[in-house]
């Protein structure tokens, strides 16, 4: 189609829509303007010419040689940026957030640990499922990627650990700014829904959303590419085998000949002591286990949406309510991490939970 008659359309197109959205009552407008968005840019790109022949017709090396301006097709420019990136990434990157959670709890020093002991004789199991697993681990050693490996992956994808960086790499520096940006403005966007089912007094303000979704959208969409940009190479293997070593490893710590040596309830407790007698002490267990399942859940959200700037208001808040719900479950557990204490918002007496005191409070505020 030519450029004047793709001109015509656009013209044509808002008038109409104008005229109609009109005469229409709020209910049925607000539930076609979608509809309406979805037809114009369908429209637009029926009517643009095959990009190719618009452009050998332009610079006149057609087969009619030099055209008029106006009858050369007008070219689409489709915006895809936002959908740009490899899904498999994104997910591996998510699964690669839980082990890191759990890397931080020493969950593989701890295995690596008992792995010792078993060997030294100085833990009292002999034939149970735990000894088998234990000597399974020795005997194969399954883990390809070890601590050397997850540690540079976890500095390549979230900027996390103190493992050098490799040279050229592409390194995510900013995942813990915008991860905790994303968290903050997905809570934000369900508070201020919640203030708004309070004030709202009019049909009409009942239908417009209080929230801000476009705060949202845009940082999911750097979230998305700044992950995406991180996790070539080897991620995804590495991911994929490391998530099933962590299985064994929990699975491991579940059984009852090594909950029984240690006169422990479940793997948590057998962590927990083995941390506090061989590792230097436990770390924050609770907080860092509802981070990895929070922080895990969000980022697989992210990860399959697209964050179109044209969704409807009520669409995303149906689909978002439940990430939502881990978004502040993890700014909860974040806050009373040790790098979370700085965090905008943590009150004193969030501090003196965990026993900093009031003036620690005021030193790093």
């Amino acid at each position: 189609m030519s450029y004047e008659n793709n001109e015509t359309i656009k013209r044509l197109w808002q008038r109409f829509w104008r005229d109609e959205l009109a005469k229409l009552p709020a209910d049925e407008r607000a539930a076609i303007e979608q509809q309406f968005e979805e037809r114009f840019e369908y429209l637009l790109e029926e009517s643009a010419g095959n990009g190719g022949n618009a452009f050998i017709d332009l610079i006149g090396f057609g087969s009619e040689g030099v055209k008029e301006f106006g009858d050369v097709p007008y070219p689409f420019l489709k915006a895809d940026f936002d959908t740009a990136v490899i899904p498999s990434q994104l997910h591996a990157a998510a699964e690669l957030y839980f082990c890191w959670q759990h890397d931080r709890m020493k969950v593989f020093a701890v295995v690596d640990i008992l792995r010792r002991l078993f060997q030294l004789g100085r833990m009292r199991i002999q034939r149970g499922p735990g000894a088998r697993g234990l000597y399974i681990l020795e005997k194969w050693k399954p883990l390809r990627y070890r601590s050397k490996d997850r540690m540079i992956a976890y500095r390549r994808v979230f900027n996390y650990g103190k493992a050098p960086a490799p040279a050229g790499a592409v390194i995510n520096k900013n995942f813990n700014y915008q991860f905790v940006a994303f968290m903050s403005a997905l809570a934000q966007y369900f508070r201020d829904l919640t203030i708004s089912d309070v004030i709202r007094g009019s049909r009409t303000l009942d239908q417009r959303p209080y929230g801000n979704i476009a705060t949202v959208q845009r940082l999911g969409t750097d979230l998305r590419y700044a992950m995406d940009r991180a996790t070539y190479g080897n991620i995804v293997a590495l991911t994929h085998e490391v998530g099933n070593y962590l299985k064994q490893c929990l699975d491991l710590l579940e059984t009852p000949d090594i909950k029984k040596s240690f006169d422990a309830n479940n793997k948590w407790d057998v962590i927990e002591m083995v941390a506090n007698r061989h590792l230097g002490g436990a770390p924050e267990l609770s907080h860092r286990a509802k981070m990895a399942e929070s922080g895990r859940r969000v980022l697989y959200w992210v990860a399959d949406n697209d964050f179109q700037t044209t969704v409807d208001p009520e669409s995303f808040k149906a689909e978002s309510r439940p990430i939502g719900q881990h978004a502040e479950a993890w700014i909860a557990a974040y806050r009373l991490t040790e790098e979370g204490r700085k965090f905008p918002g943590v009150t004193d007496n969030l501090r003196w939970s965990i026993g900093l005191p009031k003036r620690y409070a005021r030193a790093s505020s």
